[in-house]
């Protein structure tokens, strides 16, 4: 069978951003967890087409070549475009016409007995503010494909192993020639006796019934560096799935969520806070303790200080992935009007409003009488 389109698969056009793409993967890889379908076959292959889909559609590179040449710009063992420079298109076609009247496919069923890498797993995680910005390390429940303890991932009963398949010679596929107005044509398809596996299991292991691999939870401990930002993915090589025929394991993703804070905000490495300052603090100035994210620091507001004003913490900031240094904290000051004043307030205030000291008030009022 062909593969599907990998657009198709995500349900998304070939003009989508990506982060449309991105968001269209994770639906669809919650959608087919194994924590949501146990034991549905059907779900595991759609997961499986959804992370191939998507390990080429967030790559550039394979972008690239996926939208210029198809599945065989991605997959060298795909059975398209087979060696004819320049005409791949048209030999393609033909291809196809002939490989679904007589089976075709060689190239794609051959690989099915070869190292095959292990399936990504793509997980999320939650860290708070200081974590982010200092680094931590982070347990990380996982399912994923394990080679099957009992029988070692021979898929074999302890004791027994699996044979060749005397129909395929080991190989998992079968060749037959028809004759066609073209002449005799040759191809290939999965062999019926072995499904493909190039062995014959007589007795199957009863833990993993003859696959060899089992799912399982698996806790990973992830390093997460200081600097990391809400949204990003870290990638943990060879945490994934098992491989099959010998095959790597795939990779671990993990995309990190960080936690609001209560009273400091972030822009790249620069921490914000604002600061409230009274109507006196700010007029006469005064010295302050103000929360940074090593623990509170002495600071100064310098007299007649305006609403709005801001003053930057140098080093106090949050740790950059690309240099290792640290960014600055920003304080913006906001002057708080009171709102609850006795009648000397606001004589002194209106003093203040009508020349600055007390003086000036009472010339005022003796011109009056």
């Amino acid at each position: 069978m062909a593969k599907r389109d990998y657009y198709e698969t995500l349900g998304v056009g070939k003009s989508a951003p990506a982060d449309e793409i991105k968001k269209a993967y994770r639906k669809l890889a919650k959608q087919y967890h194994p924590d949501l379908n146990p034991g549905n076959a059907e779900a595991e292959a759609k997961l499986k087409e959804v992370n191939e889909a998507y390990e080429v559609l967030s790559d550039d590179d394979k972008k690239s070549r996926y939208d210029q040449y198809g599945h065989a710009g991605v997959d060298p063992n795909y059975s398209q475009g087979g060696g004819f420079d320049g005409f791949s298109g048209g030999f393609s076609d033909l291809g196809d016409i002939f490989g679904s009247i007589f089976g075709g496919g060689s190239r794609q069923t051959q690989s099915r007995t070869g190292p095959r890498q292990g399936e990504r797993i793509v997980v999320e995680t939650q860290i708070s503010f200081e974590e982010a910005a200092f680094g931590c390390e982070k347990d990380v429940d996982v399912s994923r494909i394990d080679p099957c303890d009992d029988c070692s991932g021979t898929g074999a009963q302890p004791g027994t192993e699996a044979r060749r398949c005397d129909a395929c010679r080991g190989t998992g596929v079968v060749t037959t020639n028809q004759r066609t107005p073209f002449g005799t044509m040759q191809s290939q398809s999965e062999c019926p006796k072995c499904q493909g596996r190039g062995k014959i299991i007589e007795k199957p292991c009863d833990k993993c019934k003859g696959q060899g691999r089992v799912r399982r939870r698996k806790t990973i401990s992830v390093n997460i560096p200081a600097g990391i930002d809400d949204d990003q993915t870290l990638s943990v090589r060879g945490a994934g799935s098992a491989g099959a025929n010998g095959g790597a394991r795939g990779d671990l993703y993990v995309t990190v969520r960080v936690k609001r804070h209560d009273v400091f905000e972030r822009d790249g490495t620069t921490v914000l806070y604002t600061l409230p300052v009274s109507f006196t603090d700010a007029a006469l100035g005064a010295s302050l303790d103000v929360p940074t994210l090593d623990g509170d620091v002495r600071w100064t507001v310098p007299e007649g200080t305006q609403t709005g004003t801001r003053f930057r913490l140098r080093g106090k900031g949050i740790t950059s992935l690309r240099t290792g240094s640290r960014g600055d904290q920003i304080i913006t000051v906001t002057v708080v009007t009171p709102t609850r004043l006795t009648s000397e307030q606001r004589d002194l205030l209106r003093r203040l409003s009508d020349g600055g000291d007390a003086g000036a008030s009472d010339k005022k009022n003796q011109k009056k009488k």
